[in-house]
This record gives structure tokens, sequence and C-alpha cells, in this order.
């Protein structure tokens, strides 16, 4: 079945509500859980809380024998490589963080491998860089493999693949990295764990007065929080909490519930799909019904940006109209005919991304311009929109 139509998991209701108001999910639901290299440290250098790592695996076991969809983004490549060789800090340079996470990769599968097979769970190695998810054919295909992996009750084990991927084509971290994986594969859920138990309105560690923050209902309170949080993670990992909430912001634009919790506790997963309040939980925004809307309004590289004037906003956020040339006021970057760029209001906010149909040097010429007026401005007639409304996904409600 081809990506966008209606298919095995959208077909199924897997979230529904008991008498409190709290979100349990079925069985038949779609999982992503990320660990961090945070979660996975042991008490001495370079080394992974094996307890911590087998009570993963059982849980994730579990899921599968409720009859779950599982997908685990896991980090650790470059820590176990790193211990391997005897490093006593993360590597600087992307060439040696490739060949360290070279090293350690495939001792990490080794790991969970020995782990899930004692419990007759099979697993598979998946390895992505950005350019498998910002290409729409590579997209394509990345969706069928996890599709037929999941229908035969396999876990895919997620990873970048460092060794591979040069510093454009990074995902950064693999809180972004299990964000666009649970985009593509149209998950319900996504567990991010992490090395505390939710998020706090200041770092716990070191404000004691930090408060709990439970629950995060409405995108512009994500954003707000995501504005005040800190760029500093921990040692080994490449993400601190800033990371989280982005990867909380795609996973809501897509229309999946992020938890974030504590992933000492695996356990807290099952909680959460019970319908108890462990962690911090972002409600979604309703999913978009096309595998090709979420490709687009994903967090991928855009070629450029077009600002729109109020009533083209107001088209494109309420009436679900396409972009006309009529409500462009600028344009900035360079791009080319069917690139992927942003819509913005006259004020630099983004409220949604297309794909367009006009370079920007065309756009320049017929900015503010009617439809009928087109053709004799370019001299070819070109098309009646700038962005129709089926390669346009809203990013902002």
């Amino acid at each position: 079945m081809p990506l966008g139509k209606t298919g095995p998991y959208s077909a199924i209701l897997t979230i529904s509500v008991d008498g409190h108001g709290a979100m349990i999910a079925n069985p038949g639901s779609t999982l992503v859980v990320k660990i961090g290299t945070s979660s996975l440290a042991g008490p001495t250098f370079g080394q992974f809380a094996l307890s911590t790592l087998a009570n993963l695996v059982e849980t994730l076991t579990i899921l599968r024998t409720q009859g779950h969809r599982v997908v685990l983004v896991s980090s650790g490549a470059v820590g176990i490589g790193c211990r391997r060789m005897n490093l006593q800090e993360r590597p600087k340079s992307l060439a040696m963080k490739q060949a360290v996470a070279a090293v350690g990769q495939g001792r990490l599968m080794r790991i969970y491998d020995d782990l899930f097979s004692a419990l007759n769970q099979p697993i598979a190695q998946v390895l992505l860089t950005r350019h498998d998810l910002t290409q729409r054919s590579r997209y394509t295909n990345s969706y069928r493999t996890f599709r037929q992996l999941l229908s035969l009750g396999v876990i895919p084990i997620v990873n970048e693949n460092d060794t591979v991927a040069v510093e454009e084509l990074r995902f950064g971290d693999n809180d972004t990295l299990s964000a666009l994986v649970a985009s593509l594969i149209g998950a319900e859920w996504l567990f991010l764990l992490t090395d505390i138990d939710r998020l706090y309105s200041l770092d716990p560690r070191l404000h004691p007065e930090a408060q709990p923050i439970s629950q995060i209902d409405t995108l512009e309170q994500l954003l707000a929080l995501k504005a005040g949080a800190g760029r500093q993670g921990s040692t080994w990992g490449t993400g601190g909490m800033v990371t989280k909430l982005e990867a909380a912001e795609i996973a809501t634009m897509a229309g999946i519930r992020t938890v974030i919790t504590d992933g000492r506790q695996p356990a807290n997963i099952l909680k959460a799909l019970g319908g108890e309040a462990v962690g911090t939980q972002v409600t979604p925004r309703a999913k978009p019904s096309r595998g090709r809307k979420r490709w687009i309004a994903s967090s991928l590289p855009t070629a450029g940006q077009i600002y729109i004037d109020g009533g083209a906003a107001r088209a494109v956020l309420t009436g679900g109209k396409s972009l006309l040339a009529a409500g462009i006021i600028r344009t900035q970057g360079q791009f080319q005919p069917q690139d992927l760029v942003q819509l913005c209001t006259a004020d630099g906010q983004e409220i949604a991304r297309g794909i367009v149909n006009y370079s920007d040097r065309e756009l320049q010429q017929i900015c503010g311009r009617h439809s009928d007026e087109i053709a004799s401005i370019l001299g070819y007639a070109g098309a009646d929109t700038v962005i129709h409304r089926d390669n346009l996904a809203l990013t902002r409600g």
C-alpha cells in the first residue's frame, strides 16, 4: 500500500479516554521509544547500566505480546566505542566520532540481540541519515521497510548512521531522530526516556524550587517552554531538555502523543499506556490524514521562506486554501520549483511548509499579483497556485 493512503496502522482506533480523561492505548498502537546515553550510562566510565537495559528489553517485549508495534531508537554506540578504545572523553571531530561509532555500533547491537533473543523477540538494525527522510523516494522506501518489519513482529532498533553522515545531513541528536521516525511511520506515541522523571520549570539538579510539569496541552505552551529551556545536556548525551521539547514539537505537529519520563524506569511506558499520569505528557494536534502531509510538516531542511500577508495567512490556516501569488509579500533564500519552503507571516512566524511551484526569482516577479497576470509577466502559463493545498502542511494552528 503506497505511502499516504490509509494503511494498516491508521485503520485501527488506538487511543481511548477513561472516565478521568486520561489517554489509554489500545492493543494495536504503534510506539516509538527513545532511550538516551544518560539513561544507559553505568556507574563507571563508558559502561552500560545493564539492569536498565534488561528492564527496557523486557518492557518492549511485553508491549509486543500485547499487540503493540514497537520501534526503539537507541543511543550508546559512541559511548561503547569510547570504552572499547579506552578514550577518556567524547570525540570532538566528526571523523573521530564516526570511527568510534563504527566500533561501538556492532557491540551495541550484540548486547541488544543477546537480551532480546533470551525472550525470543526478533530485532532488526536500521541506520538512517537525514537524507533518508528528506528525499521523498527514500522516505517512502524507509516507510515500507519499517512497515514490513513491524508486520513481521520485529522490533527495529534505530540509530543515526554516524559512520557515513556528513555534518549537514546529521539529525544532531536522537531525540530529533525519534520524532521524525515516529512521524514517518504514523505512530500514536513517542516516549523520550531521559535521566529525570519529567520536565521542570528549572533544572531540578541546580534549583530545588523547580516545579514539575506534568502536562503540556497546547503548542503555544510547548513553544514557550522551549524558548526558555537551557541547552546544556549531560556529559555523554548530545542533547538536553531543549532537544526533548523540539522532538515533542515535531511529534505534536504530526499528531503523536509525547511522554518524557525516567529512562531508568522503563515500566513507566506501560503505566502511561494504561492511563497513569507519569512523566510529562504532551497533547498532540489532530494527526495529518496523509503521510505526504506528515513528511512536509516534519523538521526537514527547507530551501527558503515565503512571507505572506494577513489575508493569505487566514486563508491557509482556517480556510484550507492554496497559496496564491497575490498574498505574497516577499521571499528569502534561493529555491527551485518542487523545493520545500517555509510559509511565514509578515512578522516572520512560520505557519506552514509546502512544496513550491515556482523559483524564488519567479516569485519575486509575480508576488502580489493575480493569477491571471502570471502568464504575461513570466512569458509562459505556469501553475495557478504557488503552493497547492495538497502540498501544504500547517505547522501552526
